[in-house]
């Protein structure tokens, strides 16, 4: 199975802070769309600060991290992003991910 997919790694509305997982061949490729910063050339095994972005508006500001195949769980691409506590937020990355 080559997809690439996304999910939510934390309980949505009881957490300060939430984890949006994503992985898979186009993971890094994905994220890059919707963040404030160039995802495509950094190093493996690295976190960047920043905000998550639909249309040049902030949606929430993050912590993303990178780790790339094969030195993963899956030994797929991964990336994780972690955003603010709430359903708000973290719904709309969700649904920026998925379009």
């Amino acid at each position: 199975m080559k997809d690439t997919i996304c999910a939510i790694g934390t309980l949505v509305g009881e957490s300060s802070i939430n984890i949006i997982r994503i992985s898979g061949d186009k993971s890094i490729s994905i994220v890059n769309k919707i963040f404030d910063k160039d995802l495509l050339n950094k190093q493996t095994h690295t976190i960047t600060y920043g905000y998550i972005v639909d249309n040049n508006e902030k949606i929430d500001e993050v912590l993303v991290s990178v780790f790339k195949n094969p030195k993963t769980f899956t030994r797929e691409d991964v990336v994780e992003i972690n955003t603010h506590g709430g359903k708000t937020s973290v719904n709309k990355i969700m649904e920026l991910l998925l379009h």
